[in-house]
């Protein structure tokens, strides 16, 4: 069954190349991006884990962490970064997964119960593991995003996204479409004309369930 919006996150224990670690504990009270990758090594891969390395200093802003899962040893791993810096010109100072024997990518419901490496095998063979999940410091999941081997990830959106439910989750909001952080935000309409004035103070009703509101401080 896949994983749901809200459902917590599988707790697993798994090796890294900066060593093992239990994944609910190196969260800990943080946000959490896990991003998968089927094989090292592989070309539009290595522009996403350069993108990772250079918003380094964002994601720290937004108390989160951020780790990959690639179906490869750590010393793969360790030997794939070299390349991975070279082109970003950033440090990729976050540990990688090897997920080797698929426990992680089948516990995130990326690959199929039966699924094995072959020999020789090429990333079509876990195609499947190219997914994003933006987890809480409830260990719960918050966000799910499934692309294509052909489709980089747009990091950018990402971001956008944990800024997204960052603030729902602090303040009590929604956001609409192509929101951007700083932007109006939407009163819930679970809330009422009152209790929003009361909370937001003045809000642009565009119909009754569409009010939008300054972004609280």
């Amino acid at each position: 069954m896949s994983l749901r919006i809200n459902q917590t996150v599988p707790d697993f224990t798994a090796e890294t190349d900066q060593g093992s670690l239990k994944f609910h504990e190196w969260i800990g009270d943080s946000w959490a991006i896990l991003f998968s990758h089927p094989k090292d090594f592989t070309p539009v891969c290595t522009t996403e884990f350069g993108a990772v390395s250079q918003l380094s200093g964002e994601w720290e802003k937004r108390n989160t962490k951020v780790i990959g899962v690639s179906v490869d040893s750590a010393e793969d791993h360790k030997q794939w970064k070299a390349d991975i810096e070279s082109f970003s010109q950033a440090k990729a100072g976050f540990p990688i997964i090897a997920d080797v024997g698929l426990e992680v990518s089948k516990l995130f419901d990326m690959l199929p119960a039966e699924a094995y490496l072959p020999d020789g095998r090429t990333p079509a063979d876990s195609a499947t593991v190219r997914s994003v999940f933006i987890i809480g410091p409830d260990k719960q999941l918050k966000l799910s995003m499934t692309y294509p081997m052909t489709v980089g990830r747009n990091f950018a959106e990402i971001l956008r996204a944990l800024d997204a439910l960052q603030t729902s989750a602090a303040k009590g909001v929604a956001t609409p479409a192509n929101w951007q952080a700083g932007q109006d935000v939407i009163i819930p309409p679970t809330v009422s004309d009152e209790d929003a004035k009361a909370k937001f103070g003045s809000f642009d009703a565009v119909f009754p369930y569409l009010r939008f509101t300054k972004a609280p401080d």
